[in-house]
């Protein structure tokens, strides 16, 4: 495989995982919550997109915004009643919670769908520009990813709500004399992250096989991929996931696929040493 097909495979990998760990960087970032969920939500999404097209031949473009508003729903019920009760409680007791929250879903998915991976076959064929050949199912994947993390962007710089969940990332207790329902803003976020793990698993149910054996994997990426780039900002998650896409696709090809994820975690693990706030981090909130 040629240098360049591998660069370009990388890229398109890394459109993916930044679209991956968005909505889990926001989540960390602003409400300081390691969210085990978000592995689970993303399979749930993939699943609810092969169900819709393989027992009523809806099209994974057309499930994506239905699946989108209800993990967002999901999401910002899930926050709003359970987790903000312990919102000041320290990181140990929500992550623990997250993490029972996780068990219940993933046995859930596991007992209802079954572990069996189930894939979105689109047959769009391939595309051939030169040397680099690619299909063109995860084309589209990599075009809605970025798509929808440029859309997060501009939500986040744009409108009332995301000003308001940045005021409240810069320092809560301020947003809250200014006027911000800061637990509304948190569940938002809430549902915010959630909706970007559901529609990321719409795009890699027309990719990769979803499994609920990947629950474990995708919260993996999603981590590396914060730490990469900085927690709490959407170019962070673009710039780590393009990085760590571009890393494991070039570690891939020189020492194997099966030593791929081993050279992000190393990746990972010099970063927290050299420069703990990531590569787009600010120092203050790493």
């Amino acid at each position: 495989m040629g240098y360049l097909q591998t660069l370009v495979n990388g890229i398109v990998l890394g459109a993916l995982y930044a679209c991956l760990a968005v909505g889990f960087s926001l989540v960390w970032g602003v409400l300081n919550i390691v969210n085990m969920l978000h592995g689970s939500l993303i399979v749930l999404g993939g699943y609810l997109t092969f169900f819709a097209w393989h027992s009523y031949g809806i099209s994974p473009l057309l499930a994506l915004p239905a699946v989108a508003l209800l993990l967002f729903v999901l999401g910002y019920a899930t926050q709003f009643l359970v987790i903000n009760r312990v919102i000041s409680a320290p990181v140990l007791t929500t992550l623990t919670l997250t993490f029972g929250l996780d068990l219940i879903l993933y046995n859930f998915m596991t007992v209802y769908y079954t572990a069996t991976p189930r894939r979105v076959t689109l047959d769009l064929g391939v595309v051939e520009i030169g040397s680099i050949v690619m299909p063109v199912d995860r084309l589209l994947g990599t075009v809605l990813a970025l798509l929808l993390t440029g859309l997060l962007y501009l939500v986040m710089r744009r409108s009332r709500i995301g000003r308001a969940i940045v005021a409240v990332r810069m320092d809560s207790a301020a947003a809250a004399l200014m006027g911000i329902r800061v637990n509304r803003i948190y569940a938002v976020t809430f549902g915010i992250g959630a909706l970007m793990a559901g529609v990321t698993g719409v795009i890699f149910a027309m990719v990769y096989p979803v499994t609920t054996n990947l629950t474990g994997t995708y919260l993996g990426k999603a981590f590396v991929v914060c730490v990469i780039g900085g927690l709490g900002s959407v170019p962070g998650a673009l710039v780590g996931g393009i990085v760590l896409g571009v890393i494991e696709s070039f570690s891939g090809q020189f020492f194997g696929p099966q030593h791929a994820l081993t050279v992000g975690f190393v990746l990972m693990l010099v970063l927290l040493v050299v420069k703990p706030t990531g590569l787009t981090g600010i120092k203050g909130y790493e």
